[in-house]
């Protein structure tokens, strides 16, 4: 269950592999229109699959019949599902109560849509991609940083985000987060990130930690960039204490291997920067996605621009392995740092 403004996201190529898939995520995304019957269908709906030449797809329901094609009576596509309209309405609840500083049980979802608990739950997840715990979870932390970035301090924020305090944020997002909401308000003052620009066979690369683990790693950069990220944290060059990590790091440049998976990052995002970037280590070595298949990985086949958007934002090239997404057609796309080095890159892990 989707918006359809984010129809244009998706390719045809896209929609037709969930509908060849009849991936019911995908219901509310979009249409199947087929002329050679003259109808249009949901995804998910069940009947045998048609030719690909005789399908076109439609943002909705509305759109498929200004082209003269009537619904499918099998999967009836111009009607709302009663799941679609439960979990529409528990989301609804959910931004609701945290706006005003509470929080949905899973009970009271059970009791709103009428649903056991269990079968909500299962429902939930399968349709938004989290448990309605976790889609609350998010929908917090977003508050928080919305605050931050719109002026307020940290415990306005985490007040305003329902919080009861700065200790239940930092249980809530521990290990997820890396810099904390003090540092977000105040560009990253009071952190002391220590750096170095190493030779590689891909050319000079930026390395940046702090005590937690690694926070930049760039092709080509220098000390001018990293202050543009970091532009209120002390710079340090890196000491012997960090010889073994950055060692570790351009080891995982030359030589590709899931070795890379066990250095630590130190790395801020939003609540979505954070699941694409999970999603994109997930990716095994020699292998890449489109931006719609991580989309769908994350149960939001429409956000694919926005998943862009993350892999844009990921600050720690290599491993966070941005470079395994291509585009829809098999093309590389693109890459901030050259598509010479992309194709390099997924060269060494054997794609």
């Amino acid at each position: 269950m989707f918006h359809v403004e984010h129809f244009q996201n998706m390719t045809d190529e896209a929609r037709w592999q969930a509908a060849l898939a009849k991936d019911r995520r995908f219901d509310g995304a979009f249409v199947t229109g087929v002329h050679s019957t003259g109808i249009y269908c949901r995804p998910s709906c069940p009947a045998r699959a048609p030719l690909r030449r005789n399908v076109s797809f439609f943002a909705t329901p509305q759109d498929a019949a200004g082209a003269g094609l009537r619904p499918c009576k099998r999967c009836s596509p111009n009607t709302q599902s009663a799941e679609e309209a439960c979990v529409l309405a528990a989301i609804n609840a959910i931004r609701a109560a945290g706006e005003q500083g509470a929080a949905m049980t899973l009970a009271a979802l059970s009791e709103l849509t009428g649903y056991t608990p269990t079968h909500f739950q299962r429902l939930f997840k399968r349709t938004v991609g989290l448990s309605p715990a976790g889609f609350a979870r998010a929908l917090r932390e977003e508050r928080v940083k919305a605050g931050l970035s719109g002026g307020l301090t940290v415990t306005e924020a985490l007040s305003k985000a329902g919080y009861g305090g700065s200790e239940a944020f930092y249980t809530a997002t521990k290990g997820r987060l890396g810099m904390n909401p003090s540092d977000w308000s105040r560009g990253g003052a009071g952190r002391v990130v220590n750096w170095a620009v190493l030779p590689t066979s891909l050319g000079p690369m930026l390395v940046a930690a702090t005590d937690k683990g690694v926070c930049c790693l760039a092709f080509g950069e220098g000390e001018a960039e990293l202050r543009a990220r970091f532009p209120r944290a002390e710079l340090v060059a890196a000491g012997e204490d960090f010889r073994a990590l950055f060692a570790d790091v351009v080891a995982a440049v030359e030589q590709p291997g899931p070795g890379s998976a066990a250095i630590p990052l130190d790395v801020k995002g939003t609540a979505f920067q954070q699941r694409v970037w999970e999603e994109l280590r997930r990716i095994p070595h020699g292998e890449t996605r489109s931006y719609g298949e991580l989309a769908a990985a994350l149960g939001n086949p429409k956000a694919s621009r926005a998943v862009g958007g993350a892999n844009g934002a990921n600050h720690v090239a290599v491993l966070i392995p941005c470079h395994r997404v291509i585009a829809a057609d098999g093309s590389l796309g693109g890459y901030a740092y050259g598509l010479e080095i992309k194709a390099e890159l997924l060269k060494r892990e054997g794609r």
